[in-house]
C-alpha cells in the first residue's frame, strides 16, 4: 500500500513539474488537473474518501474546465517573461522545504491506527454527505454557467429606423452607401 501511495505522490511531482515548465497554458491546466487527479486518489486510499471527492470534482473538473473556457477565449499564447525568482534561489528553497518536511516527517511520533466502521460509499455519499454533493453540483453548475455567459455572442442592438443615424457606419464605402440610400430612401427614413 505503501509503495502505490508514494508511486501516486511521484505522479504527482511529476505532473507539478510538467506544469511549471510548459510554455503553453492549455497544456499546463492538463497537468495540473493530472496533480489533482493524483492527489485525489492519494487521500482516497489514505481514508480520506470525503476530501477525495470533492478535490477530484473542484480541483480536476471545475477548475480544469473554467481554465480551459478562460484559455479558450484569451488564447494560448507563448509567454516568454524571464522568471521573478532566479532559477538556483527557487531550487535551493524547494530542497531546503522538502529537507524540512522530511525531517518533520521522520520526528513525529507515530499514530495509532483506529479501526473505524466502514459505511458503504452511496450511505457516505447521499447521506451522510448529501448536502456537500449537493452543493458541490451547484457549484459545477454554477461555474459552467457562468462561462457559458462569458462565452455566448451578443446579440446584435435592432436599432428603429427612425434613428438611425444620417451618416453611414465607419468603415462603409460612402459610394455604396449613397447608392444605397437612394434606392431605399434611408436618407428619408431617418428625419422624417
Amino acid at each position: 500500500m505503501m509503495i502505490l501511495t508514494f508511486l501516486l505522490l511521484c505522479i504527482a511531482i511529476v505532473c507539478a513539474l510538467q506544469a511549471i515548465r510548459t510554455t503553453y497554458l492549455l497544456s499546463a491546466s492538463l497537468w495540473l488537473a493530472s496533480v489533482s487527479a493524483s492527489i485525489a486518489t492519494v487521500m482516497y486510499r489514505l481514508g480520506a474518501a470525503d476530501v477525495a471527492v470533492i478535490e477530484l470534482s473542484v480541483g480536476a473538473g471545475l477548475v480544469t474546465i473554467l481554465f480551459i473556457f478562460a484559455i479558450t477565449v484569451a488564447g494560448d499564447e507563448v509567454t516568454s517573461a524571464p522568471p521573478v525568482v532566479p532559477r538556483l534561489l527557487s531550487g535551493l528553497l524547494t530542497v531546503s522545504l522538502i529537507i524540512v518536511l522530511g525531517w518533520l516527517m521522520k520526528s513525529s511520533p507515530e499514530t495509532a491506527v483506529v479501526e473505524t466502521a466502514v459505511e458503504p460509499f452511496t450511505v457516505v455519499l447521499w447521506e451522510t454527505r448529501g448536502l456537500d454533493v449537493l452543493v458541490q453540483i451547484g457549484l459545477i453548475f454554477a461555474g459552467v454557467m457562468g462561462v457559458l455567459g462569458l462565452l455566448a455572442e451578443e446579440h446584435a442592438v435592432v436599432r428603429d429606423p427612425q434613428t438611425q443615424p444620417a451618416t453611414p457606419p465607419v468603415g462603409v464605402n460612402h459610394s455604396l452607401a449613397a447608392s444605397a440610400k437612394e434606392k431605399t430612401g434611408w436618407m428619408s427614413q431617418t428625419h422624417s
